[in-house]
């Protein structure tokens, strides 16, 4: 059975009372559950994982090497400013969906560059937290050949 990583990075355990109306009510809880059963209904399972500590997700991208078949990852302020996450996503080789809940390319300037989405096989970004399904369907469709 494919394992899908699931990283999502900085102020993402705010979600549900953080800035609702640019990120909805729903609660990262939520978003993991709501993930966890669509990769159920693709016979996949995910593994999740969330810090305020650029190291810890790269500590957690580099621990996904040796079980995950794909990651799925919404880097939040590190998509902007992370060399290094995205270094870790390289030196891993397995494929990657980049997810943003928020339009980035509506917002400001500064949110419309991504380290990540170069090294990515699909971004998803505005979707709100369907965007994490969808997430799971691009990879599924990639690990099925």
């Amino acid at each position: 059975m494919n394992e899908i990583l699931l990283v999502n990075g900085p102020n993402l355990n705010l979600l549900g009372s953080r800035e609702p109306d640019v990120y909805g009510a729903i609660t990262l809880a939520d978003i993991e559950a709501r993930t966890t059963e669509r990769a159920r209904e693709h016979r996949m399972t995910v593994r999740s994982t969330q810090s305020n500590h650029e190291g810890v997700l790269i500590d957690a991208i580099h621990a996904g090497a040796a079980t995950a078949s794909g990651i799925i990852i919404n880097p939040g302020g590190l998509t902007h400013t992370s060399v290094a996450l995205r270094d870790a996503i390289t030196a891993v080789a397995l494929p990657v969906v980049e997810v943003h809940l928020s339009n980035v390319f509506a917002r400001e300037e500064f949110r419309r560059h991504s380290y990540i989405s170069p090294v990515a096989i699909a971004v998803i970004s505005g979707a709100g937290a369907r965007g994490y399904e969808f997430a799971v369907d691009a990879l599924a469709d990639r690990l099925a050949g």
